[in-house]
């Protein structure tokens, strides 16, 4: 398995040109390491609902985008297979925020991850949890001439 910080960058970068909704949401990479990640994006009107706030899955995508970086950036290839979400605030059209996820758990096929949703105000938004499977399978095959960790 590799921990790379160096290589963290290029797997996100991998799995963002991959990620047409991600993009759509607009998200911006604030900061990437292996078993943490902070992402930004704005709230834009095509995101809301009938009540004329952000539709909550915009929150929960933006969390769920972060935790799955983070797991990610480890080398080893990750999907979630339950997550939750506590949404405090509801967001409006023009609202930038920012999610910090960090690793509680890793494992050799779970990783645990929680999120924090902030908006420009600093109030927090919500609070996500997610429980990732990690595969065999590797973003960057390692160099057979190098040991690999």
């Amino acid at each position: 398995m590799s921990s790379n910080p160096e290589q963290a960058d290029l797997i996100v970068d991998m799995m963002l040109n991959n990620d047409a909704f991600s993009r759509w949401l607009g998200i911006k990479v604030v900061d990437i390491l292996p078993g943490f990640c902070q992402l930004q994006m704005l709230v834009t009107e095509d995101m809301c609902n009938g009540f004329s706030i952000a539709h909550g899955g915009i929150a929960f995508s933006l969390a769920d985008s972060c935790c799955s970086f983070a797991v990610n950036a480890h080398g080893r290839k990750a999907v979630s297979v339950e997550t939750s979400v506590n949404q405090f605030k509801a967001l409006q059209p023009g609202d930038s925020i920012t999610c910090t996820c960090k690793e509680e758990s890793l494992g050799k096929k779970l990783g645990v991850y929680t999120a924090e949703i902030i908006n420009q105000d600093a109030v927090r938004i919500a609070l996500f949890k997610g429980t990732y499977y990690r595969s065999e399978k590797r973003w960057i095959e390692p160099d057979n001439n190098q040991e690999s960790a």
